[in-house]
């Protein structure tokens, strides 16, 4: 079963920041929830076919998310797909602009549910607090592109 989670936030900031900071892979941790990525092999991970690994959760309900970037069309557009034993399916993030300096960022996950029968049952609890975690990332997010923007002016 596949089930879709998906967000998106204003940001009062250009869409070229924006895409600069959804894109900066290991820089996440500074606003994503609970999550520290860290790209592979070399380069900043912004390509076709890069891959990454994030650790997300604390303690031991920590699990690793590796993914490999499938669709790749900067400044818009970018799909990661998950590779882990947990986490599984694509992530969709896509920039678009709103004005000179003002963009919409949509995030979106369309997840393999793990664990058969327990995550079809447990999808409908987990969603709600995945939904609360990853706006808040997302309004951190936001905070720190306009942060980004305003310093550079």
């Amino acid at each position: 079963m596949t089930a879709e989670l998906t967000l998106t936030v204003d940001v009062d900031a250009p869409a070229e920041v924006v895409w600069e900071v959804v894109t900066d892979w290991p820089g996440q941790g500074e606003w994503m929830l609970a999550t520290r990525v860290q790209t592979d092999g070399e380069g900043d991970g912004r390509r076709l076919g890069a891959t990454m690994s994030a650790v997300t959760g604390i303690g031991p309900l920590a699990v690793t998310d590796t993914m490999v970037i499938t669709e790749w069309e900067p400044p818009t557009r970018c799909v990661v797909h998950h590779t882990g034993a947990v986490i599984r399916g694509d992530g969709i993030f896509e920039v678009t602009a709103l004005g000179p300096q003002r963009a919409r960022f949509l995030w979106s996950e369309l997840l393999d549910l793990p664990f058969g029968v327990v995550g079809r049952v447990g999808w409908p609890i987990a969603r709600p607090l995945l939904r609360v975690g990853v706006a808040r990332s997302l309004r951190a997010m936001a905070r720190h592109c306009e942060t980004r923007y305003r310093d550079r002016g």
